[in-house]
């Protein structure tokens, strides 16, 4: 039997995936779920692009009833891509993590009929049928993984740590039917709290908008007839129904949406249309270059600092410094400039490509490293990084002797060589003892703090996101789990009546042949008498009608409590009943 993508991940992912127990899943949940991909497939057979219906199929998604995420990852399996269980929210970095793996992370939970148009907390609706079907197609597929890449590097702030888990608690309690108003008011005005509190926008900020207006609200093709392909509409008729409308203006797609906001409380004002696939992957290559996993020097390490999140710097010898970048001093010269100096705090580590390098993690550097970087007045012509052992000595830099290094940029080290660390003909840092390192009246550090490492380099070619080695950096602020987003107080005597009543209006419907007659009215008169406003049960019924499942005048009986149920129900549930009748007559 083929390994699952779950089994393939490294522990530190593996810790954000979940069981998805099918058996919690209730036959009025199936209901709902059918309820949608019956009402999806209507209206985006025309408005969708081309890929979805058929994307449906060959990404394991059923009409009729919940997907199971194991036949999702299998399915998904033939495109290079495969799909694990999650619950709820999980941290933005976790999530792009996975998805430049080539995993979709599917949220378990069922939306309840309350939200069954809408709800604020992931769901299986969305993260399944909103993201899986357009993974058919190529060009998608090789943008999603190009922008869970970038995004992956992208510098996060603790503001939008905040930002995000505000949001996370308030979208988990709103879906919780065991959540009381108050609840829901505090966590409203703790996330308005946190919004007033952003004082600027993130490189985080700007790649989440690029994945709202392409990803999640994406369109393609002519602005005057464009289809859908974001994940966002496709999860939601309603809203797609009302986007495809004049009142929302549709404007080409450029790298400039990274500019524009968005409010995901209310309807979006405008959306942007690419011209094909092909066009997301090159507007995302222009946006990436601006990124400071690009671009480096003084602005990545500027971007670095205002974020005061666990981040990495890498130096043109490869070394990589990962933890929180406090300060910085640097000779300002454009974006790039002349860094001098880093200093981090909390746990660090220096790594090579994206390992650790022995001895060099948390348990050394627990309280924080810094280090000067530049080129050495001895050696003015090369990056100290790339002398050889005999240019070393030739400047009185010999292992277990006493040296002095001074550098271009008025930094001096001075104290005992006890180590010269390479990786092949690269030197990637010198442990020194007895150490003092100064600039001018002002001390750096002293001898009696121990043992000091100075990577060589002298620029910084990248800044990005998170520790250079995730697997053995251990813990850090990537934002909180939904641990129980839904419900967890037990179900009552009548809601499992009501589940009983779902079941056997499916087994009718899936096992009984035309025919039945009146012979099946008896149990279609216990389902409406029993539950008269559960609209969506009725609805159940109502689609059998005209196929001689049940009398004439049981027919007409639904029919008519259909339309009572339309008139006297709020707007939102009765648009429901108007739009589950209309596509009634439609077979699976």
């Amino acid at each position: 039997m083929p390994q699952s993508s779950l089994d393939a991940l490294p522990p530190y992912l593996r810790r954000y995936c979940a069981t998805q127990d099918y058996s919690k899943y209730t036959s009025r949940e199936h209901a709902a779920w059918r309820y949608i991909m019956r009402q999806s497939r209507e209206f985006f057979r025309d408005n969708a692009v081309p890929i979805y219906l058929d994307g449906l199929r060959k990404t394991g998604i059923p009409l009729d009833h919940i997907p199971k995420v194991i036949e999702m990852d299998q399915a998904l399996n033939k495109f290079g891509w495969g799909a694990v269980p999650v619950c709820g929210f999980i941290p933005p970095i976790a999530f792009l993590d996975l998805q430049a793996r080539g995993i979709l992370p599917i949220a378990t939970d069922m939306r309840s009929i309350d939200h069954i148009a809408y709800t604020p907390a992931p769901d299986i609706v969305h993260e399944a049928a909103g993201h899986a079907p357009i993974i058919a197609d190529p060009g998608y597929r090789e943008y999603l993984r190009a922008y869970a890449r970038m995004a992956d590097k992208t510098i996060m702030s603790s503001e939008d740590l905040a930002l995000y888990e505000a949001i996370r608690v308030l979208s988990d309690i709103k879906e919780n039917p065991d959540t009381k108003p108050a609840d829901i008011v505090a966590a409203q005005k703790k996330l308005d709290q946190v919004a007033k509190g952003v004082s600027y926008v993130s490189e985080a900020a700007k790649v989440s908008r690029m994945a709202w207006w392409t990803v999640e609200y994406g369109l393609l093709g002519d602005l005057k007839n464009p289809k859908i392909y974001g994940a966002g509409l496709l999860s939601s008729v309603g809203e797609s129904q009302s986007c495809m409308s004049d009142k929302v203006r549709k404007i080409p797609l450029t790298v400039k949406c990274v500019d524009v906001t968005y409010d995901i409380t209310e309807p979006q004002p405008q959306l942007f249309v690419a011209q094909d696939m092909d066009q997301l992957t090159e507007v995302l290559h222009e946006f990436e270059g601006k990124l400071s996993f690009k671009i480096g020097g003084v602005q990545g390490l500027e971007e670095a600092r205002r974020a005061r999140t666990v981040n990495t710097v890498q130096l043109e010898s490869g070394v990589q410094i990962s933890g929180v970048l406090i300060s910085y001093e640097a000779a300002i010269q454009g974006a790039r400039g002349e860094p001098h100096f880093l200093k981090f705090e909390g746990p660090s580590q220096l790594c090579v490509n994206g390992k650790e390098l022995p001895g060099q993690g948390r348990a050394r550097h627990s309280h924080g490293f810094s280090s000067p970087i530049g080129r050495w007045v001895a050696a003015k012509n090369k990056s100290p990084s790339q002398l050889t052992d005999h240019e070393l000595a030739g400047i009185g830099v010999k292992k277990g002797q006493r040296a002095t290094v001074e550098l271009v940029n008025g930094f001096k080290v001075e104290g005992v060589v006890q180590n010269i660390i390479r990786d092949g003909q690269v030197i990637l840092y010198l442990t020194w003892i007895d150490c003092t390192v100064t600039r001018g009246a002002h001390r750096y550090f002293e001898p009696a703090w121990g043992e000091f490492d100075m990577p060589l380099g002298e620029a910084v070619t990248s800044v990005f996101g998170g520790p250079a080695d995730r697997g053995t950096y251990g813990d850090y602020d990537m934002g909180g789990i939904s641990t129980q987003p839904g419900r967890q107080s037990p179900f009552t005597e009548d809601e499992k009546k009501l589940f009983g009543c779902y079941t056997k209006i499916r087994e009718i419907r899936q096992n009984l042949p035309a025919g039945g007659g009146a012979s099946l009215d008896s149990v279609v008169q216990q389902a409406l008498s029993d539950y008269p406003d559960e609209w969506l049960i009725a609805l159940e019924i109502f689609e059998m009608s005209g196929r001689k499942t049940f009398s004439e005048a049981m027919d007409a009986k639904v029919f008519d409590l259909l339309i009572n149920l339309q008139r006297n129900s709020l707007p939102v549930t009765s648009d429901l009943i108007a739009k589950g009748m209309k596509i009634a007559t439609v077979a699976d």
